[in-house]
């Protein structure tokens, strides 16, 4: 049950915002007695009320499922705090620049670590007038492919999402340009400084 909400959290955010449990539960619509089941482990809220739960204490829902507070502490983009998230349902690709709680079709993501490229999964970074091309010699099948190539900048992320039998190649403005990432959903994250 550690991915859902614990009575933990709930009990100390609710001391934190100075709340009884009978004023939290006439908030949320519910008795006392069933914060309190919550509060010590003996009963989970239902799923329907986590969103006005999280309300009440003034969190996000996925701070209620983290068990912790999410704070942003990042105060400016760094291009070594980048992470990126691939769900394995839809195959959405979701990035940040610091810590986060990342979910996504009711998973929490961890967030992918890159690799050096090997042989395989080499790329071939090519400029062209003001843009880099960034091409890789990697099969394009349904079963096995490159999701996504994406460039770091010094001021954000650029991410082309590729498809199954669509060619391995993405391009980029050069200004800034100094990582790129690319994603084998075999293989995991690469990743690649620009060469100057």
């Amino acid at each position: 049950m550690n991915q859902y909400v614990t009575g933990t959290m709930i009990k100390r955010l609710r001391e934190e915002a100075g709340m009884t449990q009978a004023q939290l539960g006439e908030k949320i619509f519910v008795s006392d007695k069933t914060v309190s089941k919550w509060e010590t482990g003996r009963g989970y809220p239902d799923i329907t009320l986590l969103e006005p739960l999280a309300a009440a204490l003034g969190v996000s829902v996925i701070e209620l499922f983290a068990g912790r507070d999410v704070v942003n502490t990042n105060r400016v983009f760094n291009l070594l705090r980048m992470k990126f998230y691939v769900c394995p349902v839809c195959g959405n690709v979701i990035t940040s620049v610091g810590e986060a709680v990342v979910s996504c079709c009711g998973i929490t993501l961890p967030p992918l670590e890159a690799s050096e490229p090997d042989a395989e999964h080499a790329a071939t970074v090519e400029r062209i007038e003001d843009e880099y091309c960034v091409t890789l010699s990697h099969e394009m099948t349904k079963t096995h492919y490159v999701s996504f190539i994406a460039a770091v900048r010094d001021d954000g992320c650029e991410v082309r999402k590729l498809y199954p039998e669509w060619g391995a190649e993405a391009r980029f403005p050069i200004n800034g340009t100094r990582m790129f990432y690319w994603y084998c959903n075999r293989h995991g994250l690469f990743v690649q400084r620009v060469r100057k």
